[in-house]
């Protein structure tokens, strides 16, 4: 099993969903998160006055799929987090040791 984490920009959630969906992920875990990279923040103008916004809002999704499915659900993240700009985010892809449904009790593959 891996945990997919994708750091995405908030307005490509609903295209990322949809993607998900129809490679057959049944669920994940989205947190707002604020980062930079690149990017290195923006400066913005308000009631006249200049200041610089270091930290962009993005969204971190955790998606745990079986080793089998990686592939197709990283390619579908890409494809629709994709802006071709900058600041579209990053994926990373790390071993999942363990899963348990807590309702019940299934484990591994089974529990995803």
């Amino acid at each position: 099993m891996k945990m997919i984490i994708a750091i995405i920009k908030p307005f490509k959630l609903d295209d990322v969903r949809d993607a998900l969906g129809e490679v057959g992920v049944q669920g994940m875990t989205v947190t707002e998160v604020r980062g930079f990279g690149r990017q290195k923040g923006h400066t913005e103008l308000y009631r006249g006055a200049e200041y610089v916004v270091d930290f962009l809002p993005k969204l971190r999704l955790e998606i745990a799929v079986p080793d089998d499915r990686v592939e197709a659900v990283v390619e579908a993240v890409a494809e629709s987090a994709a802006s071709g700009r900058i600041g579209d985010g990053k994926i990373f892809i790390q071993p999942l040791e363990q899963a348990m449904r807590i309702r019940t009790g299934e484990e591994g593959d089974d529990a995803l």
